[in-house]
């Protein structure tokens, strides 16, 4: 499995996203080349779209909000999220999604 996704560091999980916004609902696509391809059903505007994708992260998998911040990319579908307390058994609850399209 590829793992360049994601890092482990110091009570941290990174994670390397690809964003598509304005989709029918919000799901976990699988990957996108190195990035985790997300899917979101908010629009690209006035910052709905991250919104919707630190709301989807959390309640996905199961963190409060506020552990989830956007690093780089707020403005492109290329981001980095930090989630605060992140775990190796936040990413095994992201790997069954990895193969399905």
């Amino acid at each position: 499995m590829n793992e360049s996704w994601y890092q482990l560091e110091e009570g941290k999980l990174i994670l390397s996203l690809y964003i598509q916004p304005g989709a029918k609902k919000s799901e976990i696509c699988g990957l996108h080349g190195q990035s985790l391809k997300i899917k979101l059903a908010a629009p690209p505007v006035e910052g709905k779209a991250n919104k919707a994708l630190i709301k989807f992260l959390a309640q996905s998998l199961n963190v409060p909000l506020a552990a989830i911040s956007i690093r780089h990319g707020e403005k492109s579908r290329m981001k980095t999220v930090i989630i605060q307390g992140g775990r190796k058994e936040l990413v095994s609850a992201l790997v069954p999604h990895l193969h399905s399209s």
